[in-house]
């Protein structure tokens, strides 16, 4: 297996000086942006765990391989594979982002577990295109091709993503960035041809964006200096649209305080310590778990020892080779599942701890907490059951608050 960092450029994040929001003071002259849900989604649990796996570098176990391959949806034969750093097959919602003059929108994933914006484009093999929205940088007036440019993303697995960049007008909910690095997808796999969005946006820190020869920053970071505060907040919802917030902080959606945890951003992500964890009405478990909260990740990926602790208190359940990941007769009634933010407890909600049937006839179904292999992520089933603030001061931190689900 390649090392994580072998396939993601360095770089240095820009500098930016400024204070942790207080809890529960709202910061004025922010704007939101709603989600859109995707008609025709369908969850697919071991495929929502096999991208996990390539996204972070770690080599998928044989069975998931056998299993995702079985799919259609691995590299094709011929050799020229495309993948991209994001979960967007299991995405279930996008945001609508407009780029250039006159605005093409396009629907993109919001993703904290990357830091590319790319998008399908005019630029895309025909045979892989099937509805995306593309973007055509000839149609604007305020587009500009970056001569000697390109981006490549590349696996641990070898699978890699590639193409050329163009600089014009983004917006994204009222937040305009008149120059914005574009990337467009020359080539994507059959996961994005078959998926719901046109491409996504990439939140993470810059020191992972894959553009060459040198990095290019994120639309966060171009729009810092347009907002009231260096933030964004994600209030997921569970099988409804949520909403981004940029630059500032709505107390409408929260309950409590909020409490904020040290960013490690050294590899590029929002990598932060849960204080331990809790099943059910189970005591409190303290242990440090330091993982990466992703919006661009579907599933809660923890070690084994936590992950095992917890299926031994769902009755039927057992861990699958053919699925591999934890499965339990569907129907099954599963506890809460409860990670701690230093003193602060979220709880995710016990229905929301089962996450799809697993075969055709709906009596088996795929937990959404299964076990990581070296890279734990807070996913959108953490993610949802908590309001998030995304603080990208110079010292980054993550604020989590409990909230009315």
């Amino acid at each position: 297996m390649a090392p994580l960092k072998s396939f993601l450029a360095v770089a240095s994040l820009a500098s930016l000086v400024a204070a942790v929001p207080s809890p529960r003071a709202d910061i004025t002259g922010g704007t939101t942006v709603q989600q859109v849900r995707k008609a025709g989604y369908v969850r697919n649990g071991p495929l929502s765990l096999y991208k996990i796996y390539l996204k972070y570098g770690m080599t998928p176990p044989e069975s998931l391989e056998k299993y995702v391959k079985s799919l259609g949806l691995t590299k094709r034969s011929e050799g020229s594979v495309t993948a991209s750093p994001t979960d967007t097959v299991d995405s279930e919602y996008t945001i609508p982002v407009s780029i250039g003059t006159p605005a093409q929108v396009l629907q993109l994933d919001l993703d904290t577990g990357s830091a590319d914006l790319w998008v399908f484009s005019s630029e895309t093999e025909s045979d892989e295109v099937s509805g995306q929205t593309l973007y055509d940088p000839s149609q604007s007036s305020t587009s500009s091709y970056m001569s000697g440019s390109s981006w490549q993303i590349s696996y641990g697995d070898g699978s890699s993503a590639d193409g050329d960049i163009y600089t014009d007008k983004v917006k994204i909910a009222g937040i305009t960035v008149s120059k914005q690095a574009v990337e467009l997808a020359q080539d994507v796999s059959s996961e994005f041809t078959t998926g719901p969005s046109d491409g996504l946006v990439g939140l993470a820190f810059d020191s992972i964006n894959t553009a060459m020869p040198s990095t290019v920053e994120t639309f966060f970071d171009n729009a810092k200096s347009k907002l009231d505060s260096p933030l964004f907040t994600a209030d997921l919802k569970h099988d409804a649209a949520g909403s981004y917030g940029f630059g500032f902080i709505d107390s409408s959606l929260y309950t409590g305080d909020i409490t904020y945890e040290d960013v490690d951003n050294s590899d590029g992500f929002w990598s932060w310590t849960s204080s331990g964890y809790a099943i059910g009405s189970g005591k409190f478990v303290k242990t440090k778990i330091t993982g990466i909260a992703d919006t661009g990740s579907t599933l809660l990926a923890l070690p084994s020892s936590v992950v095992k602790a917890y299926y031994k208190k769902v009755s039927g359940s057992s861990y699958s080779d053919t699925y591999t990941g934890y499965v339990f007769p569907c129907g099954t009634t599963t506890p809460s599942f409860t990670f701690g933010v230093g003193s602060l407890h979220i709880e995710i909600p016990g229905d929301y701890m089962s996450y799809a049937a697993a075969n055709d006839d709906g009596t088996t179904c795929y937990g959404s907490l299964q076990k990581s292999d070296g890279t734990n992520v807070f996913g959108d089933i953490a993610l949802k059951s908590a309001f998030v603030v995304f603080n990208g001061a110079s010292s980054p931190t993550i604020g989590w608050a409990n909230k009315d689900l």
